[in-house]
């Protein structure tokens, strides 16, 4: 068991999603400096992908890329409501206006979970004004959506490089014999 975690406290891989502005290193750079001086450098980084599939972030943006960062060990589920708080204030610090999103989550053998500051009925309330949802599921060897899933998440752009962490996941939950 690890010091000080609740025996039933599932272990985790710490992801980020981030969205930046197309073609804007600087953004970027910025964000990754921010998540760098607050959870050191990550595993793995995922190529950029083109967010074409909804408006909504039209105020980051007009053109916008998803990239996600993973970071290296196993961390317990129950720190993901700290996360998302610390991902708002470092949102925050990446300009006067709103440049960049971060959404926090954790991949494990079952799914991914993403928070979120807006609660909906199929997300569950956890604390401080943070909400989880699963957006992913594992099933019969692949990545499930749900009616609910953000549509870039359900389009499986991104289900190779979650099934890599989710593969780290697997390695380093079997070198701790959890």
């Amino acid at each position: 068991m690890i010091e000080g975690r609740h025996p039933r406290d599932p272990q985790v891989k710490k992801i980020v999603a981030l969205l930046v502005p197309r073609g804007e290193t600087e953004v970027f750079e910025t964000a990754s400096g921010l998540l760098a001086d607050v959870w050191g450098e990550p595993e793995r980084i995922s190529p950029f992908i083109p967010f074409t599939w909804t408006n909504y972030y039209e105020d980051i943006a007009p053109d916008l890329d998803r990239c996600f960062f993973s970071y290296p060990g196993l961390f317990t589920m129950s720190e993901l409501p700290d996360w998302k708080i610390m991902t708002c204030r470092l949102e925050k610090e990446t300009g006067a206006s709103r440049r960049v999103n971060l959404d926090p989550g954790t991949i494990d053998g079952a799914r991914l979970l993403l928070a979120s500051t807006k609660g909906q009925a199929h997300r569950i309330y956890l604390r401080d004004g943070i909400f989880a949802e699963v957006t992913l599921c594992r099933r019969k060897g692949k990545w499930e959506s749900f009616f609910y899933t953000f549509p870039d998440f359900k389009s499986g752009a991104y289900f190779e490089w979650l099934e890599t962490v989710r593969e780290d996941w697997k390695r380093e939950k079997n070198s701790v014999g959890m």
